[in-house]
């Protein structure tokens, strides 16, 4: 008997672990594959005009500034042009209909602005606007950007115009000289007989627009000329480049409802045809030589409206009646102060008024009131120029002399030989024994006149004569006529005395200027020296020579002197003296003034606290200076070097504020390295953005039209050559050692930067 177990017989299994790695390949591998298909491009066609400015491989295709596509080929057909196939993203599928449109940007410079800019760094791209209609994958390229659609937020209107003139798409839309809008496109009309030009309206100014408003075309400058003078008028400097489109509402339209955009409006030629000024009633006595459509209304030598008609009173011929129209910027200023009156030239001891309209004819001039509410529309015009008061802007000054002399009313107030203010009265005092004199200062020269001042009358002519000849004074011819004042400032940091200041007016300059130190200067020659020959320190007069006589010796000439500005600081010792002469030469340029005026003596004071002196040897020449290590190195990249030489200015607005101190070829010896130092007190008006370019000479540009242009910076610039440099708003500060390229001469846009730049403290 066989007592062992049966054997269990177990087929074999086929399976085996090895088996799981193809698996998960395969499973990865098919993933991949489909994420490759899901995710792959669209390949489309795009035909163009032409090929300049597109790339295979590397043009991209843009939508909201954000890559969705590349060119991937490019390839020519001689029917329809160049076919660009461009690869999309899979996400713009649903994008690709009919109506969508692609087109090619690039920079482009035009009289209406600069588009496309961004492209100097990017590159050119396709831009997509997406449209309707059914999916398709072969379009044709816009050789434009598309108009701006209707549905863009704002205000979208339809003008008719006779003719299109200078506008163009993306010209202007203004009101009151503010830019409001657009002109989107223009096309002819139906009827063939009109032009029909597309405006939009940012949607901050739609409601500006009324049922009744008026546009009419700003474009260029009109000119109205004739007997009774020349007329200009434009809306603004982008108008007279681009052409532009203005808008006003009628005041007697100003309850207009709001537009219905879906009618079109009128374009009018301009201003005058369009009747859109304010309309202004004035009585006026005197009236000659006005003319109903020529005579303009001006404010400070710009005109504001015009003489739309002018009818004599029938019941008082010796009055007339005036119907003017005002720009409508000046609503606000039409209340109850508002002065109008009738300029013509007019000939007297007191000087030549209303010489503009010798040239231009009689015209009205107006002085915006301040008080009352802008409503008022009539007036009476002012037998004359109405008077300064003392709310008018400038310095109010009283003066008190022992008598009149031939002042009046109307005389000038003279700062070194230039008009500053003149005398608005005068009357006797309260004892009757002086006179007092009311003196307005021009608002820009108020800052002359503190407690220093000194005041004197500087009417007619002053003869001192002796064995060295006769000497005549006068301040001016026009002060020989008519009477004058004169003053001047010994210090310009003195402290000022309220708003209305008094002041003594002595009978002369002389007597006027007498306080002071007197102190002697010897020097080797009298040479181009005489009484009167001033001494100056940083540009400011502090003293004159008054007497020169020889030295016991024979071997020199002694000056007497007084010091009437910073007597304590120069009559001391360790101060300098030394004569300034011209100096003319092609490599140095220097004291040009002095060919003019005359020499003079220059002074460097002492230490502080030096001992008081009054005995000086003059220098034969300047002391040298050290050259200061100190400031703002730069670098500045030319073509060739030209006239600049080492110690040529470097130049902000034409007041120096560095000089050259060297220069170099570069490494590759293809330009040349120029280097500059700013004075550290001028460091921060040289930005990033500044442009420096070479002063040295003369430019002169022609034309037919234009006539001949003559640029030179200054005389020295002329003479030894020179630097000047302009900075933008908003540019942060240069670096030490930055590379700015040299222009060789500068562009308009540079002239008309002016930017705030604090210089600090001294």
């Amino acid at each position: 008997m066989n007592d062992l177990p049966t054997a269990k017989v177990r087929p074999a299994s086929n399976w085996s672990a090895i088996w799981v790695l193809p698996l998960i390949a395969l499973l990865i591998g098919g993933w991949l594959g489909w994420r490759a298909y899901s995710q792959a491009g669209i390949d489309i066609e795009v035909v163009f005009e032409s090929g300049d400015g597109l790339q295979a491989g590397k043009t991209e295709v843009m939508y909201k500034g954000m890559p969705i596509g590349k060119v991937s080929e490019l390839h020519l057909d001689n029917e329809r042009g160049v076919v660009a196939t461009l690869s999309m993203d899979k996400q713009s599928e649903p994008h690709l209909r009919s109506g969508t449109r692609f087109w090619l940007v690039k920079p482009s410079v035009t009289l209406a602005g600069i588009t496309g800019l961004e492209t100097l760094v990017s590159g050119n791209y396709i831009a997509v606007s997406p449209g309707p209609g059914e999916p398709a994958r072969k379009f044709e390229a816009l050789s434009a950007p598309p108009p701006l659609p209707d549905d863009v937020p704002g205000l979208h209107l339809t003008l008719l115009a006779e003719r299109l003139g200078s506008l163009n798409r993306d010209s202007p839309v203004f009101y009151k000289q503010i830019q409001v809008g657009r002109v989107k496109s223009y096309r002819l009309a139906d009827d063939q007989k009109t032009v029909e030009i597309q405006v939009f309206i940012e949607p901050a100014y739609a409601s500006l627009v009324r049922k009744h408003t008026r546009f009419w075309n700003a474009s260029g400058v009109t000119v109205n000329a004739g007997l009774g003078g020349l007329k200009l008028r434009t809306e603004s400097l982008a108008s007279i480049v681009a052409g532009g489109i203005a808008f006003a509402t009628p005041e007697n339209r100003s309850d207009s409802p709001p537009t219905d955009p879906s009618i079109p409006f009128r374009l009018y030629e301009d201003f005058d045809a369009a009747q859109a000024g304010i309309r202004v009633t004035l009585k006026l006595h005197d009236f000659e030589s006005l003319q109903a459509g020529r005579t303009p209304v001006m404010f400070n030598g710009i005109q504001v409206g015009t003489l739309k008609e002018l009818k004599i009173n029938q019941e008082d011929p010796n009055f007339a009646t005036a119907e003017l129209a005002l720009d409508p910027l000046g609503e606000d200023y039409l209340v109850e102060d508002t002065e109008f009156w009738v300029v013509k030239p007019s000939i007297s001891l007191a000087g030549i008024t209303g010489l503009d309209a010798l040239l231009k004819g009689n015209y009205i001039a107006v002085r915006p009131g301040t008080k009352g509410k802008p409503a008022r529309r009539d007036f009476v015009a002012r037998p004359k120029a109405p008077p300064l008061n003392m709310d008018a802007p400038g310095l109010h000054l009283v003066l008190l002399s022992d008598n009149l002399g031939s002042l009046q009313v109307g005389s000038p107030v003279l700062y070194r030989q230039i008009k500053v203010g003149s005398v608005q009265s005068y009357q006797l005092t309260k004892n009757k024994r002086q006179v007092l004199l009311g003196v307005h200062i021009e608002p820009e020269y108020a800052e002359l006149v503190n407690s220093s001042t000194r005041f004197w009358n500087a009417s007619g002519v002053t003869l001192s004569g002796g064995l060295s000849g006769i000497e005549v004074k006068s301040e001016s011819v026009q002060t020989l006529l008519m009477g004058g004042v004169a003053f001047e400032t010994p210090d310009l940091k003195a402290r000022v005395e309220g708003k209305i200041q008094r002041f003594r007016l002595y009978p002369d300059r002389d007597s006027a200027m007498l306080e002071g130190r007197t102190i002697r200067i010897r020097v080797d020659s009298g040479d181009g020296l005489r009484p009167g020959t001033p001494i100056r320190y940083r540009g400011l007069d502090v003293g004159e020579v008054e007497k020169l006589e020889l030295s016991d010796d024979l071997s020199g000439v002694l000056l007497s002197a007084r010091i009437t500005q910073g007597a304590e600081r120069i009559a001391r010792a360790g101060s300098r003296f030394w004569v300034v002469k011209p100096e003319l030469g092609l490599t140095r340029t220097a004291n040009l003034d002095t060919l003019i005026s005359g020499q003079y003596l220059q002074v460097e004071p002492g230490a502080p606290g030096a001992a008081p002196q009054s005995e000086f040897v003059a220098l034969k020449s300047a002391p040298g200076e050290a050259r200061s290590s100190a400031g703002l190195d730069l670098v500045l990249s030319a073509p060739r070097l030209g006239s600049i030489k080492v110690g040529v200015p470097v130049t902000f607005r034409e007041v120096q504020v560095g000089e050259v101190t060297g220069f170099e070829l570069g490494a590759l010896a293809d330009q040349v390295l120029i280097r500059v130092r700013i004075e550290p007190r001028y460091a921060p008006l040289v930005r990033s953005g500044s442009r420096f370019w070479n002063a040295s000479g003369i430019g002169v540009e022609a034309g037919l039209f234009k006539g001949v242009r003559v640029r030179t910076e200054s005389l020295e610039a002329l003479i030894a050559g020179g630097i000047a440099f302009a900075s933008p708003e908003d540019s942060p500060p240069a670096i030490p050692g930055q590379t700015f390229p040299l222009f060789a001469e500068p562009r308009d846009e540079w002239l008309g930067w002016a930017p705030k730049i604090s210089l600090g403290s001294n």
